[in-house]
């Protein structure tokens, strides 16, 4: 099977300190992969260099496309690279109000994503927009409501009706719970995991909360000042950490 993502001596730097360097790891169709570490490990850096976000300054990010197999999409043209973020990618950030545009209504937000690929039927795209707020448990008579009168909880789950609603096979996923409450946060979590499940989804999770990629992750990257420092299933890792830095963070978690 052809991995859906390569990613080959990624490295980025911020003068003298080191983001992220010489990762390389494989993400196939379907699965998921965890990137955990304290804050300032490289964890997100790591992921906005994957997505396009930041510039690395060595490295590959070959991504499986439809029309063309594997391309190094960081020597894709912008327009490209733009293109490819509406339709086969898609990022959810921590805070949802950077994913969302708070001036228009919880359905516009959903279709103009699927203007943005060139639906222009007003009424096949505010079906599509009522259909997908059901399916992350927002009310019909909530899609003309705009995202400011929502719960944080429900911004997150708009916003993530937003990423999916042009069908992606990548997602990347900045602590798509933090900031959440615990019981916001399992709401929310059951959510995803059920919508990775039925869509196939491949996707990059960051997050500091080893609770989440368990129930989230196929897989399991621990970072540590910038290198990975560990890697493997993520029961395996979680059970059976075998770098020190590893085993600190598991039973810190523990601990608490």
């Amino acid at each position: 099977m052809t991995p859906l993502l390569q990613v080959r001596d990624l490295t980025k730097r911020y003068g003298a300190r080191l983001g992220c360097g010489d990762v390389s790891f494989d993400l196939y169709p379907g699965e998921v992969m965890g990137i955990v570490g304290e804050s300032g490990s490289g964890k997100s850096t790591l992921l906005n260099c994957l997505a396009g976000h930041l510039a690395p300054d060595e490295g590959q990010v070959i991504f499986d496309t439809r029309a063309e197999g594997p391309v190094d999409t960081l020597r894709m043209s912008e327009p490209a690279r733009r293109m490819l973020g509406r339709t086969d990618w898609a990022f959810v950030h921590q805070n949802a109000r950077d994913g969302l545009r708070m001036g228009v209504s919880a359905g516009a937000n959903v279709g103009e994503r699927l203007m943005a690929v060139g639906a222009r039927h007003y009424g096949d795209i505010r079906e599509q927009a009522v259909d997908w707020l059901g399916r992350v448990e927002i009310a019909e008579d909530r899609v003309d409501d705009r995202p400011r009168a929502f719960s944080g909880g429900m911004q997150q789950r708009l916003q993530i009706a937003r990423n999916l609603v042009t069908g992606p096979r990548l997602v990347f996923m900045d602590e798509p719970t933090g900031g959440l409450d615990v019981s916001v946060q399992a709401r929310l979590l059951d959510l995803l995991r059920g919508l990775v499940r039925e869509m196939g989804l491949s996707a990059i999770i960051v997050t500091h909360d080893l609770a989440v990629v368990r129930l989230l992750a196929d897989r399991l990257m621990v970072m540590k000042s910038g290198a990975v420092v560990e890697t493997g299933l993520t029961d395996q890792v979680l059970d059976d950490p075998q770098h020190g830095y590893t085993q600190l963070l598991v039973s810190s978690v523990l601990q608490v």
